[in-house]
């Protein structure tokens, strides 16, 4: 076993060895991260939600990236034919992607949301502060998210294509 957790090889052998069912679950995953954060931020639109300012070219590659991603990470939670289960000790958990996947999955909402409809930020900063220096971060945040939720890719599929290694009594 290699010591890094994360390797595009196996990765991509991962991927190679996937049926329907892990397809299916990656497709239902992107579709339900889009509808889970692009209509709350109305990146979709939708009646229930609006925004102050005017959604931004990139937040529609950054949603569509994101959901993308969070479905490959969610597939990877489903047991497929020839792929083992992550050990379950702490080394492991910490370096499966489970904990990166998280947080590049919330950091996402914070990028492509308005930037004026954030109550913290707002309280924080003023609205004249959330457009002068919240919104210019924002499109960072979207690469960080997206940087986060790919490691989480790579590491979650990376580990499903690993040898288990048995304890030595």
């Amino acid at each position: 076993m290699s010591s890094s957790p994360r390797s595009f090889r196996r990765a991509g052998e991962a991927l190679r060895g996937w049926r329907s069912r892990q397809w299916t679950v990656a497709g239902a995953g992107a579709l339900a991260t889009a509808v889970l954060v692009g209509a709350p931020t109305d990146v979709v639109p939708n009646p229930l939600f609006g925004r102050s300012v005017p959604v931004q070219w990139w937040n529609y590659p950054a949603l569509a990236v994101t959901a993308v991603l969070a479905g490959i990470v969610l597939s990877t939670y489903v047991r497929g034919p020839a792929v083992r289960e992550p050990s379950s000790s702490p080394e492991s958990r910490a370096a499966d992607g489970g904990r990166l996947g998280a947080i590049g999955g919330v950091l996402s909402f914070f990028a492509v949301g308005c930037p004026v409809c954030n109550k913290l930020v707002l309280v924080l900063l003023g609205a004249s502060g959330a457009l002068s220096y919240w919104a210019p971060l924002q499109p960072l945040l979207a690469v960080l998210s997206a940087v986060l939720l790919a490691e989480a890719a790579l590491r979650r599929l990376s580990s499903q294509t690993e040898c288990p290694v048995t304890p030595s009594a």
